[in-house]
C-alpha cells in the first residue's frame, strides 16, 4: 500500500498531512500541537526528552505515554529531573507509563544536568537560534519532500552534542525542530500550515 502523494481529507473534509490521519490519537496532535510554535525551556527540554525516547520507535508509541513521561519526569521541569539519582533512574526502570530504556533515560537526566546550568532562556534561544528563514524553505507538497535532516538540523545537533547533550543526532533535531514549529512541514494544502 503506497501512501498518498499529497494532503488528503479526513472525515471532517479538511485536508490533512496523510500521517495526521493514520491513527485516531494523531488528528489532534497533528491540529493543534505539531509545527506550533514551543517556547520556554521547560517545554523545549520535554520535547528533546521525548524525541530521543522515540528514536527507533513510532510517534504513536509516545504520544499515547506522554502523560506517563510528565509525571514520571516531574513535568519535565528542568531542576527537578537534575537532581534525580541513580534511584531514580532505577525507579524509571520499573514504570510502565513510560519507555523504559536505561540509555535513554539516563541521556534525559544528564541533559537535564547540562541544561540547568545555562542561564534562564538560554535553551530556548539556543534551539531557536537554529531556525531557518522561512522564506527560503518551499512548502512541501508529498511527503517525499519533507526531509529527515537538514544543515539547521545538523548544525543544531552538533551544538547541543558541544555542550553535552546526548540522543541529540540531526534526525532528532529535526523532528525536535518540526513538532516545536521552528519549521513548518505541513504538507501545502494541509488545512493546519501555517496555523502557528
Amino acid at each position: 500500500m503506497t501512501e498518498p502523494a499529497g494532503a488528503v481529507p479526513g472525515p471532517d473534509g479538511r485536508l490533512r498531512c496523510p500521517w495526521g490521519l493514520s491513527a485516531e490519537d494523531y488528528v489532534a496532535y497533528h491540529d493543534t500541537e505539531w509545527g506550533r510554535p514551543v517556547h520556554g525551556d521547560d517545554a523545549l527540554f520535554e520535547r528533546l526528552c521525548l524525541e530521543a525516547f522515540q528514536s527507533g520507535l513510532s510517534w504513536l508509541t509516545i504520544l499515547r505515554r506522554r502523560e506517563g513521561f510528565r509525571a514520571a519526569f516531574k513535568g519535565f521541569s528542568i531542576p527537578a529531573v537534575a537532581a534525580f539519582t541513580e534511584a531514580d533512574v532505577e525507579r524509571l526502570l520499573t514504570d510502565t507509563s513510560i519507555i523504559r530504556n536505561r540509555a535513554k533515560i539516563e541521556a534525559s537526566v544528564a541533559n537535564a544536568r547540562v541544561a540547568v546550568e545555562l542561564a534562564s532562556g538560554e535553551l530556548d534561544a539556543l534551539i531557536w537560534s537554529y531556525a531557518p528563514d522561512p522564506a527560503g524553505r518551499p512548502a512541501p507538497r508529498t511527503l517525499a519532500d519533507v526531509p529527515a535532516t537538514t544543515p539547521e538540523s545538523t548544525a543544531l545537533s552538533k551544538d547541543l552534542k558541544k555542550r553535552g547533550f546526548r540522543f541529540v543526532g540531526p534526525t532528532t533535531a529535526y523532528a525536535l525542530m518540526q513538532a516545536c514549529g521552528l519549521v513548518d512541514d505541513h504538507l501545502l494544502d494541509c488545512a493546519a500550515r501555517g496555523d502557528g
